[in-house]
């Protein structure tokens, strides 16, 4: 686990429900289908942070002040192996050769075994699933939306956007699992907001903490920057004529993407000032929605300091 996940699950008392769904994990891979055992243990030891399982126990405790069910142990895992599957595709559509400083799974393995793990996961997320007709409807309604999340993202690559169209991507490609958490978690709506704006949140904070290696492209926002993908600081710095014209060409020099990423990076406070918003925004919904809102409170504080690590 992510050292500093691990601080927080610790500082929330889910370390035995996060010992439980690794335990549920490890044993899912140890009998898997013999050819794709290696990429599945590649894949799921890359140094998750798990933070969407925490979300789900944040929210279920929230909620109903109680200790976490197993059943709702194996919704976090069978979300956690969705993620992970998504991770797989991210990396392939954009040719990502890393991930967390580790090879990625098509690099290592080739691009089919990828794939064909990737369809064994979510076949095998809905297996495990298969007696929760509420579990199989929340995972069957976040693939297809991340699907269609993707695709939008792609087909608004380059474009003249602004903020609302960031926070409509930001809502379905991240916002979407989050969601997905939250309902988990509670089995009705009562929380769906709450995740969604935590979900855009973490989405934001990732753009910013990108963005703040861009000073000589070399950092993890350079794909993002030459695939001309809308994050936030990019959303905000377009508005400048100039800017906008470099980032909607298709094929901009280098010198022209290092004046993209000077103007995120002098975008970088009014950013902040946006993700400051959001926490706000998701810390009410939590407290009005739950017994105690403390402990997504904390989730919200979390997520708010990624982009300051």
């Amino acid at each position: 686990m992510d050292t500093i996940t691990a601080g927080i699950v610790a500082q929330l008392g889910f370390d035995d429900e996060m010992a439980k769904l690794r335990s549920l994990l490890d044993g899912w891979i140890a009998e898997a289908a013999g050819d794709l055992q290696p990429l599945l243990q590649w894949q799921f030891d890359a140094g998750s942070k798990y933070f969407r399982p925490l979300t789900v126990f944040g929210c279920y405790r929230a909620s109903y002040q109680q200790p976490i069910p197993d059943t709702i142990i194996r919704s976090a895992a069978v979300l956690e192996m969705m993620h992970n599957m998504s991770l797989v595709v991210d990396d392939i559509l954009d040719q990502s050769d890393e991930r967390r400083g580790k090879p990625t799974m098509h690099s290592k393995f080739g691009m089919l075994p990828a794939l064909m793990a990737s369809g064994f996961i979510v076949a095998d997320g809905f297996a495990m699933s298969a007696d929760d007709p509420h579990d199989i409807r929340l995972f069957a309604d976040l693939i297809k939306r991340l699907g269609v999340a993707e695709c939008a993202q792609w087909r608004l690559r380059r474009q003249p956007l602004g903020v609302a169209d960031w926070e409509g991507i930001a809502g379905e490609d991240t916002g979407s699992m989050f969601e997905t958490c939250a309902c988990l978690a509670t089995r009705d709506e009562t929380l769906r907001k709450f995740g969604r704006l935590l979900g855009m949140l973490y989405h934001g904070c990732d753009d910013v903490g990108d963005v703040k290696g861009l000073t000589s492209l070399g950092g993890g926002g350079e794909e993002d920057l030459r695939d001309g993908i809308l994050t936030l600081p990019a959303a905000l710095a377009i508005q400048d004529e100039t800017i906008r014209d470099m980032f909607c060409k298709a094929e901009p020099t280098d010198d022209e993407l290092q004046a993209i990423s000077q103007a995120m990076i002098a975008q970088l406070p009014a950013a902040d000032a946006h993700l400051d918003q959001l926490a706000v925004e998701a810390k009410w919904e939590a407290q009005i929605h739950t017994r105690d809102a403390s402990v997504l409170i904390a989730l919200v504080d979390y997520t708010r300091e990624l982009s300051r690590r």
